[in-house]
């Protein structure tokens, strides 16, 4: 390629850059609904979905209601997702399956709902309120499309939501454990957070380790135990030992449950 056909090419490259921004800007102080709609649209087929959301929030008030209102909704909100924006893009599939149910796009909206609220579940270690939200919307598809297509890719998505959730629970009870007896006794509250995660998430990947610190929690507590209660929580120990045995006779923590197992068979009187 010669310097001469290369600077033709920059040049015209610059040429249609500046066209369309002078195009953009053009339709952007446009006050015709109808206008921005049609470039709206075409500017989703392109993948400009940053130039879609800004030019569709003042668009949907005019067709809210209409035929077009749901594919309005669904442009503006699948715009949001692949820009990345997914809380606001939930807003709107929500909008769309809510209001148009019986449109053909409710359904695809209403996975992309929980979608969109799925990409943005946080940290087990902050709060949770958009992993309960996602949860919600998700089971609320399933229940509403129980053949639909996406259903694996929804149970998974729910599978790794609880584990989320499950993962919180696991953090708090070795907060509880760590902390000791520190202003009370606050392993019971280790095995009480563990249960209930097991009882609420049974099937988590964290089965195994909230198992183990019911071990170490229930052996702790009984060691710091009155005299007149030692026993009767030595044999919680035991109990708690084969729970974990019985569901990882291999598991990564056995040899460590095991002897914390013999240390409370020792102290038992027979």
């Amino acid at each position: 390629m010669t310097r001469q056909t290369l600077l033709s090419l920059l040049a015209l490259s610059w040429l249609l850059l500046t066209s369309s921004c002078a195009e953009y800007m053009r339709i952007q102080k446009s006050k015709d609904p109808t206008l921005r709609y049609s470039y709206a649209k075409k500017y989703y087929n392109e993948g400009k979905y940053g130039r879609v959301a800004e030019l569709m929030v003042d668009v949907l008030p005019h067709y809210e209601g209409t035929q077009e209102g749901a594919q309005a909704l669904y442009i503006m909100a699948d715009a949001l997702l692949q820009n990345k924006q997914e809380s606001s893009a939930a807003e709107y599939f929500r909008r769309l399956y809510t209001k148009y149910p019986q449109d053909p796009r409710a359904t695809e909206a209403h996975y992309k709902t929980g979608l969109a609220l799925y990409r943005i579940a946080p940290d087990p270690r902050l709060d949770q309120s958009v992993t309960y939200s996602a949860l919600k919307e998700l089971q609320s598809f399933l229940e509403t499309y129980p053949q639909n297509e996406h259903r694996k890719e929804v149970e998974q998505m729910l599978f790794d939501l609880q584990d989320n959730l499950a993962k919180k629970e696991l953090n708090t009870a070795d907060l509880y454990y760590n902390l000791g007896t520190y202003l009370g006794n606050n392993y019971i509250s280790a095995i009480i957070t563990a249960r209930n995660a097991l009882k609420s998430y049974p099937y988590t990947k964290h089965r195994e380790d909230l198992l183990f610190i019911i071990v170490e929690a229930s052996y702790q507590q009984a060691i710091n135990s009155v005299e007149s209660k030692k026993q009767g929580r030595l044999r919680e120990v035991i109990d708690a030992y084969y729970n974990y045995e019985n569901a990882f006779p291999d598991g990564k923590h056995i040899k460590r449950a095991k002897t914390l197992r013999d240390r409370a068979q020792r102290m038992i009187v027979s």
